[in-house]
């Protein structure tokens, strides 16, 4: 059963995944599943086209590029890799050219390359557009931009674009500050927070519906899902969607630490466990770890560790002893990783002395302003620089509420 909704702009649809009757509570049908088994009209008799990576899977880990190549009705004739690769090894930042896929035969055509979103000739035997791509509930985290920027080419090309919905994997919550408009890039593209609480195929209804974006849009839902739940609540299987990003724990911490990419500290790319750490060389764990227990950061505990990255993927402290703390979230309710990551911002800056140094354009692009950065290089503590943002996050609840497809 399909449930048209009448929105502006082109047609946009979200096809029932039924009410889970007779499932057990804890199975969750990703959208890849749901189209294959129960919604597969939805691409029956039109050529497909695929944007996904390794982490578009079902639940027996099967990927979804071998799920819809094997299925008697899907004409799967093209596929589109976001950053990371189609099988998602590619390191971080690095720029990808067209492939043959080694599996199927098929050519994937890059959408981190010489362009970001596909063109009219990728486009030209493509007659549906799917996106199946596990994001990680973070703005600056580039899949959805590569969903949005496609969706966007498949509108002026004509062509349906359908989301494979999946979970948000570390649930609900709403935290951080908007996106200032100008500071939009890749890496963040319209006035979200950085913690949306979204999913993908909720993200791409906003995008529609608020930020301009014009499509034959169909979201394809998770079924048996709630938006409280985490992804390791579920009994789908966790596959890294880039190489640091090796577990839910490093997920709930992106959103705060990965704010240190616009720095010179580390976040532990090249470990088990990366984006749970941050540290530098010259830093004293201890005293920092100190700093930051005694302000009380909710939902948290944070230690001082030493790591030492085996691959500078970032270019920071490869085979070097790098001391700094290492977080770990013990209620998920009260965590709020942006806060705590300025925090720790504001903590480390001031130990690291002459050796701090930020990146500045890139920090401002992740947090969608340079008024946070003036704020800490001018002594502001976390109350005045985290300052408005409950202001907006109720706003952008407000705004996102009729985009929402999940109790």
């Amino acid at each position: 059963m399909v449930l048209a909704l009448a929105l502006a702009c082109a047609p946009e649809e979200v096809i029932d995944a039924g009410d889970g009757v007779g499932a057990p509570p804890e199975t969750v049908r990703p959208g890849i599943e749901v189209l294959v088994g129960d919604s597969v009209g939805v691409v029956a008799g039109r050529r497909v086209g695929l944007i996904t990576n390794r982490s578009g899977v079902d639940r027996d880990g099967r990927s979804s590029i071998d799920v819809l190549h094997g299925h008697d009705d899907v004409e799967l004739v093209a596929l589109f890799s976001p950053e990371h690769g189609i099988r998602g090894t590619a390191p971080e930042g690095r720029r990808l050219g067209d492939e043959i896929d080694a599996d199927t035969g098929l050519p994937v055509f890059s959408l981190y390359g010489e362009t970001l979103f596909p063109t009219p000739e990728m486009l030209a035997g493509v007659d549906v557009l799917l996106f199946d791509v596990q994001d990680i509930g973070s703005r600056y985290y580039t899949y959805v931009s590569t969903m949005a920027l496609s969706m966007r080419a498949a509108g002026d090309a004509g062509v349906p674009f359908v989301v494979l919905d999946r979970p948000n994997p570390i649930g609900a919550p709403v935290q951080g500050p908007l996106l200032d408009p100008d500071f939009a890039t890749f890496v963040g593209l319209f006035p979200v927070p950085v913690r949306h609480g979204m999913t993908a195929g909720e993200l791409a209804r906003l995008y529609r519906g608020e930020f301009g974006i014009e499509a034959d849009l169909t979201v394809v839902p998770v079924e048996g899902w709630t938006r409280d739940t985490w992804f390791d609540e579920t009994d789908l299987p966790w596959i890294a969607p880039s190489r640091n990003m090796p577990t839910i724990e490093s997920a709930a911490h992106y959103p705060g630490t990965c704010l240190f990419e616009g720095t010179n500290l580390s976040v532990g790319r090249g470990t088990s466990e990366a984006f749970r750490h941050v540290g530098a060389p010259w830093l004293d764990a201890e005293v920092l770890a100190a700093r930051l227990a005694a302000r009380g950061l909710p939902g948290v505990r944070i230690e001082p560790t030493t790591f030492v990255p085996e691959e500078p993927t970032d270019g920071k402290f490869g085979g070097e002893a790098v001391h700094g703390v290492r977080l770990t979230v013990v209620d998920r309710e009260s965590y709020d990783p942006v806060r705590t990551g300025i925090a720790l911002l504001i903590e480390a800056r001031e130990l690291s002395g002459g050796n701090w140094a930020w990146n500045e354009r890139h920090f401002d692009r992740l947090i969608g302003t340079d008024r946070v950065r003036i704020a800490i290089d001018g002594g502001a503590d976390l109350e005045e620089v985290t300052r408005g943002w409950d202001e907006d996050v109720r706003a952008f609840e407000t705004l996102r509420a009729p985009y929402l497809l999940y109790r």
